[in-house]
């Protein structure tokens, strides 16, 4: 053993003299990798050996173990992809909810095997589409819901028995989950049977998003509530997403993306665990949603620290004993703060490698951008060759053969040990802070992200970071088609919703609202109530202001 190290020890010695002689041929390199900071970037390692990993203190057995099993670095299932693929998500929904209907259909039919859901503003915030504060915004994003009415058309003739729906929303979670469980007992599917993710997450809508309503302090009440019902009730539904993806695209670091939605998680288990649910019940319930970025190397170190580090969290500190609640199983959507309005058609390139980080990284579900989001919504054009991406990968590249087909690589191995050790330093300082609601509170996340954004433009403005097409190789390209949302979207939505409103029982709907006022008061599981509101007819916007009267509305104070 000892004459095997000091011949390896020899040969670096070598290979460090031929590399000095060329050295300085060396060409400039575009991006970074995550420094052990977390927050300063540096270039990455000449090269990657056995040295490298023992310096890191690197231990195979501890670090790695077999995918299926604890800690979970290598995947949350024994044969990953060779048992079954990905689920892939492309995110969709604009106007009303005809016509996001008519684009579901449309994906299904191209191969789409799970559908996910797109909200406008005024629906994410709790606003109904006749509301001053809508106008302008109503279908513009997102679809608009505004009652039952339109959940029900939002998923005519799609058997919620047989499909997964992901619902991106945060503040009003609970309403568009009341809603969707009242529709699939319309269709005769039993709660029981639905499944789906809903996002769920507003912490990190205080830190990079805005689509918040209410103080965090009570969000975190209904959250609990939210986990607490599904676990009785919806058995196959993920309470949450956590989400690191709009971190990122908001220009935190990898690292700070692990780390800040790692803390996000730790608040939501502990708020659970302090209202006395299991973590063992609930915590197999949880989802995680991170972003796919360029640096395809560095993102499939990203996501399976994010794991490790993830499962050793829930059996620490919480007491985490079965692995399915210990598994951090994730939902992977490609960047869209690298789509370039310049030259379009090489956003399919960047979302393909980005793609693949996705899936070398071990995701379980996969929404791959279109190459004209950043000139407006996809059309169908593009939406179906971003879902042709998927597809070729998942066919002709032969990488769902594999299981943790880079596990055992020096540089990735080096580089998910330094994310989890940079990411636990985080994590202790949030600890320091009093935790992540505090940390929110304090401003600290949102400055540190802030930085890590503005040292990144100044790394494209100085050219140390090249992006094609923007700052080099810069060249005209011929426009591409545009989806275009009709303005009288608008006064079509807020006529059914006035035609809605005259048709509903005012007793009914008046009391449900009175009741649910009532509870909010008190420290009862609201998610009942609320279906019972949606159920007489009551809209997502008057749900949200009895919370908003009980609760407030939270106001964000600048910090510097």
């Amino acid at each position: 053993m000892l004459s095997a190290i000091l011949m390896g020890d020899e040969k670096r010695q070598q290979y460090d003299q031929r590399l000095a002689k060329v050295a300085p041929k060396a060409r400039k390199r575009s991006g970074s990798l995550a420094a052990k900071s977390g927050a300063e970037p540096v270039d990455a390692d000449e090269l990657y050996d056995a040295a490298t990993l023992a310096a890191e203190g690197f231990e195979p057995q501890g670090e790695l173990g077999y995918p299926g099993s604890p800690p979970f670095t290598r995947g949350v299932q024994p044969n990953m992809y060779r048992g079954r693929l990905w689920t892939m998500r492309q995110y969709a929904g604009f106007g009303t909810a005809e016509e996001s209907n008519r684009r579901y259909h449309f994906l299904l039919e191209q191969g789409q095997t799970g559908l996910s859901v797109a909200f406008d503003l005024p629906t994410q915030m709790g606003l109904d589409s006749d509301h001053g504060l809508a106008r302008g915004e109503v279908g513009r994003v997102g679809v608009a819901i505004d009652s039952l009415g339109d959940m029900r058309r939002l998923f005519d003739g799609l058997p919620l028995d047989r499909i997964s729906t992901s619902m991106t929303i945060n503040a009003t979670a609970a309403i568009l989950l009341a809603l969707y469980v009242v529709v699939g007992e319309e269709q005769g599917v039993p709660p029981e049977a639905l499944r789906g993710t809903i996002q769920n997450d507003v912490l990190k809508e205080y830190i990079a998003r805005g689509t918040y309503i209410y103080p965090p302090r009570p969000s975190l009440r209904l959250i609990r509530d939210i986990f607490a019902f599904a676990e009785e009730k919806l058995p196959r539904f993920n309470t949450i997403s956590i989400s690191g993806y709009h971190m990122r695209e908001a220009g935190c670091t990898a690292v700070q993306e692990v780390a800040f939605t790692l803390a996000d998680g730790i608040a939501y288990v502990q708020a659970a665990v302090d209202a006395g649910l299991n973590v063992d019940g609930f915590g197999g319930q949880l989802s995680f949603f991170f972003n796919g970025h360029n640096n395809l190397i560095e993102e499939v170190a990203k996501f399976r620290a994010a794991r490790r580090l993830w499962a050793r969290l829930m059996a620490d500190r919480f007491g985490a004993t079965t692995e399915r609640a210990r598994a951090l199983r994730f939902h992977c959507q490609t960047a869209g703060m690298t789509l370039l309005a310049q030259q379009p058609m090489v956003n399919v390139v960047r979302v393909t490698t980005q793609a693949l980080a996705a899936v070398l990284g071990g995701c379980q579900s996969l929404h791959t951008n279109s190459f004209d989001e950043a000139l407006g919504l996809p059309t169908e054009h593009a939406v179906s060759l971003a879902l042709r991406t998927q597809q070729v990968i998942a066919h002709e590249s032969g990488l769902g053969d594999f299981v943790d087909p880079l596990g055992g690589s020096y540089a990735v191995e080096t580089l998910t040990t330094r994310i989890e050790q940079a990411a636990r330093g985080y994590l202790d300082t949030i600890d320091r802070l009093g935790g992540m609601v505090a940390a929110i509170e304090q401003g600290y996340v949102q400055r540190e992200i802030q930085n890590a954004a503005y040292r990144y433009q100044l790394d494209i403005e100085a050219k140390r970071r090249i992006v094609v097409g923007q700052n080099d190789y810069v060249a005209d390209a011929p426009p591409v088609p545009v989806t275009k949302i009709d303005p009288a979207v608008e006064q079509s939505q807020t006529r059914g919703l006035c035609a809605w409103r005259d048709g509903r029982d005012d007793g009914s709907w008046g009391e449900a609202l009175q009741r649910l006022e009532r509870m909010a008061t008190g420290d009862d599981n609201l998610v009942p109530p609320i279906i019972a509101a949606v159920r007489a007819g009551a809209t997502v916007g008057e749900i949200s202001d009895v919370l908003r009267r009980v609760w407030g509305q939270f106001e964000e104070v600048l910090t510097l």
